[in-house]
């Protein structure tokens, strides 16, 4: 290795001494002309230096240029002179955080008092005795009147030379940065094997927290933008109050993103969409939320914040707290109404609106949702009848109805011949409810009916089959409706006015009734759209579709003439299931024979068919048991009978006579045992007769008990 101690060529000799002229080294003389202050001088003369030993430089040299440099870099620091202090500073290989010390509004809390860099000993005996960058500045300043510190021209002064050392500080650790990046990572040997892995220094950590506080500071946004998008060690902590000072939001949410800091992303969000804080690099902070807690799924947080959004915006609110997904989950019916709480606290319209997603789009089995969607859609439905001009055209097509006699349902009348509009959408999605959902309570619903009871006849009825009032229906339907059709499909269904097919109509013919008709009649439309359909429970007293029938007749008969043809329709076209025994009574004898001449006729018809029918069965049937009969007689008698005496105790003791012969006419002995085995193609058991006694044979000679 070459060495970089002077080589004289000149030696002077005297009578006890041998002394040498040698030159001075680069280090003495940029000390000297340090001491002399000239500071030009020293850098011109390093520079040559290094420029001559460009390319061919020993590990001693380099340390003495690096020695020299960081010696006159720290001169120029002292002066105030920051832009040659950072020349020399970079040059010199110095470490940063030696520099960031003297920054105090920079360093923040990253120093402690066990740090510890590696610094020429020459080099920290000439570094600036001030402890930060202001006192040096305070002190290079010019004395005027009254003081330094409250002089305006010198503290015009300190702000200008504080910019100024912020600048050459940023620029130096831009650049050491760089060079550091392209030097890569340091590797070092791990625990002493020959495996290789990077670890970072811990400079780098410094560097990139107080470049990203003067990028912030110094508003070089697109810089900083750079920064966080590159791989760094930025300590979040420290550069978190400098980028909201200085309104730096975006780069913020970089941070926290980059960080996985989910909650504290959502909160600079949430004071963007409320104002308190603007940043035109974010353009949308609320698509950006929704967007975010969709792609998280994190219950939690999105209940959290779609609470806080609803307050701000419902539909938006409402589609975080309502995901599209219509994938199976596990019933939470107290969180779903602690939720649905929050929600009506915050904005009962959109409180509104989850319910119905509960109960359309969730199916939930929840009684007590079932209760409140079926206040819901009443109150709804009182709310549209309170315009004087939708009750007026609801009464309206109930008289026209009643008075035209047609061959359709009411329900099917008033949604084809009303104009599409709110309020019958209202009404029709409320018949469907309570039609179709067997989970809410009639006996509560019912009285929400009453303030329009005039005008809502078809949901009284409903409601009435629901809780079993099964004539209170039926009457609805015929004298207050003049609805044959539903009172018929009523006794028909067991109880229920809208059928599955009429449902699908609605939904076809009506926007927006879909999911309303796959909810809750699980019906497949026309659009392919399916659903299970929720369990509808039949009303609560089954009475059968006969009996309901006999309610129905009874219904039309009370009413007098004025149903004769509807009542004698009715026992015609269902003589199947009414009994002659049931209706003659209730007709009256002033009837004429005609009305009921296909009632009759089917009905004795089908009483002449079951008695035929009843007697070929019973010949049939007597003649399969001859056939039985036959076949086993001969099988049985081969087999005979094995029969045993019971012991009869004497006097002496003795014992029971031998066995004797019997008649089967006259059994009447303590037991009796039949064996049939080995019979070909049959398949008997052992027969048990009990209480078998004395039997006697077709001679009449007695015979021995059977056994």
């Amino acid at each position: 290795m070459k060495s970089t101690f002077p080589r004289s060529s000149v030696l002077v000799l005297g009578s006890n001494s041998v002394q040498s002229l040698v030159p001075s080294t680069l280090i003495s003389q940029v000390e000297a002309l340090l001491e002399s202050h000239r500071i030009e001088d020293a850098t011109d003369l390093a520079e040559s230096q290094r420029k001559k030993l460009q390319g061919s430089v020993s590990v001693d040299e380099a340390d003495e240029l690096r020695y020299v440099y960081q010696r006159i870099g720290f001169q120029c620091f002292a002066e105030t002179r920051f832009a040659e202090a950072a020349n020399c500073f970079f040059i010199g290989e110095l470490d940063p955080r030696l520099v960031i010390s003297y920054y105090l509004n920079l360093r923040g809390s990253m120093f402690t008092s066990d740090d510890s860099m590696h610094v020429f000993v020459g080099v920290a005996e000439h570094m600036p005795t001030e402890t930060s960058v202001e006192d040096i500045v305070r002190n290079y300043s010019p004395h005027i009147s009254p003081n330094t510190r409250t002089a305006p021209l010198t503290a015009e002064l300190r702000k200008i030379l504080v910019a100024e050392a912020n600048e050459r500080l940023e620029s130096f650790l831009t650049s050491w940065r760089e060079r550091r990046k392209a030097q890569g990572w340091i590797d070092y040997a791990v625990g002493g094997s020959a495996k290789q892995v990077k670890v970072v220094d811990p400079t780098l950590q410094v560097v990139d927290t107080v470049l990203v506080k003067l990028y912030a500071e110094l508003k070089k946004t697109q810089e900083l933008y750079n920064i966080l998008l590159e791989p760094h060690d930025i300590v979040v902590d420290e550069v978190e109050p400098v980028l909201k000072r200085n309104g730096q939001y975006n780069a913020l949410c970089m941070l926290y993103r980059k960080s996985g800091d989910d909650r504290k992303l959502l909160d600079v969000w949430s004071k963007l969409i409320d104002g308190e804080w603007t940043d035109e690099d974010i353009p949308d902070p609320l698509s950006n939320m929704v967007a975010l807690l969709n792609e998280k799924r994190d219950r939690t947080l999105t209940q959290h914040w779609g609470l806080w959004l609803t307050k701000r915006n419902s539909e938006r609110g409402l589609q975080l707290l309502m995901p599209k997904d219509t994938g199976k989950r596990r019933e939470r019916p107290d969180e779903d109404l602690a939720l649905l709480e929050a929600i009506k606290e915050a904005n009962a319209a959109a409180g509104m609106q989850y319910l119905e997603y509960l109960v359309l789009q969730r199916k939930s089995s929840s009684r007590q949702l079932h209760d409140m969607f079926a206040a819901s859609c009443i109150k709804r439905l009182s709310a549209v009848l309170a315009q004087e001009s939708v009750s007026k055209l609801w009464r309206a097509k109930a008289a026209s109805y009643a008075s035209n006699r047609t061959n359709t349902s009411f329900l099917s009348y008033f949604a084809s011949t009303t104009p599409d509009s709110p309020h019958k959408r209202t009404r029709l999605r409320t018949v469907l409810f309570l039609a179709g959902s067997g989970l809410y309570d009639p006996a509560i619903v019912r009285p929400l009916l009453f303030e329009h009871q005039k005008i809502l006849k078809l949901e009284l009825a409903i409601v009435d089959g629901k809780l079993g009032h099964h004539r209170e229906a039926l009457a609805t339907l015929v004298h207050d409706l003049h609805d044959s059709i539903s009172a018929e499909v009523y006794c028909t269904l067991g109880g229920d006015i809208v059928p599955p097919k009429m449902a699908q109509t609605l939904a076809e013919n009506n926007a927006g009734l879909e999911i309303w008709v796959t909810a809750f009649f699980g019906t497949k439309l026309k659009n392919g759209a399916a659903a299970a359909g929720m369990t509808r429970d039949k009303s609560g007293v089954d009475e059968g579709k006969t009996k309901l029938l006999k309610v129905l007749l009874e219904v039309y008969m009370s009413e007098g003439k004025d149903n004769a043809q509807r009542a004698a329709h009715l026992i015609n076209s269902q003589a199947m299931n009414l009994d002659m025994l049931d209706v003659i009574p209730v007709v009256p004898p002033q009837w004429p024979l005609s009305l009921m001449s296909s009632f009759l006729a089917r009905s004795f018809r089908r009483t002449v068919h079951a008695r035929y029918e009843g007697k070929i069965v019973k010949t049939l049937s007597s003649g399969q048991n001859l056939e039985v009969k036959d076949r086993t007689w001969l099988i049985l008698r081969e087999e005979g009978a094995i029969i045993e005496e019971p012991l009869e105790q004497g006097d002496g003791g003795g014992e029971a006579t031998g066995p004797e012969s019997f008649d089967e006419k006259l059994i009447n002995g303590e037991k009796f045992a039949l064996h049939l085995t080995d019979v070909p193609g049959a398949n008997y058991e052992d027969v048990h007769v009990e209480k078998v006694d004395r039997v006697q044979n077709r001679d009449g000679k007695q015979k021995s008990d059977l056994v």
